[in-house]
């Protein structure tokens, strides 16, 4: 990895490489290295905008990670994608779809945003909110419609999914139209993708009542119950990469950004 300006720990990194499925870092790196189309467009990356940590440390690792699900297994594979809002999922999955044609497969990128409920019904799940929220939270989406079209790709390879549009009635969004792929495996992204309820017996918890509005507590409680229903939706993920910033004050800064 001559010439790279990686501020990553390369044995920490090469665990990681060896985990989905190389013999050395060594041998990765020679891998990308040999795909001469491939390796350009991954240049290309390095020498615009993005830097080398985000493209090596984290673009070619999932997609080396999605790579190897779609070549060593004959079912249809989700691998789920977690972060905090703003800080590049979006663009992380764009990349990743593009990259994969370039390796002779078809990845297709969705999000829990897209899922979200229609305008119809959104007024209702966000009523009385104490943050004053549009949508966002768990119990704003339609998850037994996320639920039917994850298996009716696995089982058909047709993978048809709404797309929601933010940007519709003001900026509250609304459905705008239907996708129809057929990828050979499929990321879903999502900021609280593979969480489980708070447990009310936690230690914690008198710590984040005391930071809480009764109404916020309130709220929250109803929050946890509609978690419930998610996790029939992440028992079809195969595998979760959960990208965790170095500290939580970057992703208000990355939102900031994002949103100007």
């Amino acid at each position: 990895m001559k010439n790279l300006e990686l501020n990553f720990p390369l044995d920490i990194f090469e665990e990681l490489i060896i985990n989905i499925g190389w013999d050395s870092l060594e041998n990765w790196f020679n891998f990308w290295r040999q795909k001469d189309d491939l390796f350009f467009k991954v240049s290309q990356l390095s020498s615009s905008k993005f830097k080398d940590d985000w493209v090596w440390g984290l673009i070619l690792p999932l997609l080396s990670d999605a790579y190897k699900l779609n070549q060593n297994n004959s079912e249809r594979k989700i691998i789920g994608l977690s972060a905090l809002p703003g800080t590049g999922k979006t663009t992380l999955g764009l990349l990743v779809e593009e990259l994969a044609l370039q390796l002779n497969f078809k990845i297709s990128v969705i999000s829990l945003d897209d899922f979200y409920l229609p305008a119809s019904e959104m007024k209702n799940a966000v009523l009385n909110n104490p943050w004053n929220v549009s949508r966002g939270f768990p119990g704003t989406h339609s998850v037994n419609l996320m639920e039917k079209k994850l298996f009716d790709w696995k089982k058909t390879g047709i993978l048809n999914v709404p797309i929601y549009d933010k940007s519709l009635r003001s900026g509250l969004g609304d459905r705008s139209r239907w996708r129809t792929e057929t990828p050979d495996l499929v990321i879903l992204e999502g900021w609280f993708l593979g969480i489980k309820p708070y447990s009310e017996s936690n230690q914690n918890k008198n710590h984040l009542d005391s930071c809480l509005s009764k109404n916020e507590i309130n709220f929250r409680r109803k929050i946890q119950n509609n978690l419930l229903s998610y996790l029939k939706i992440w028992d079809l993920l195969d595998k979760i990469w959960h990208i965790k910033p170095e500290y939580f004050e970057y992703m208000k800064d990355w939102k900031c950004e994002q949103e100007e």
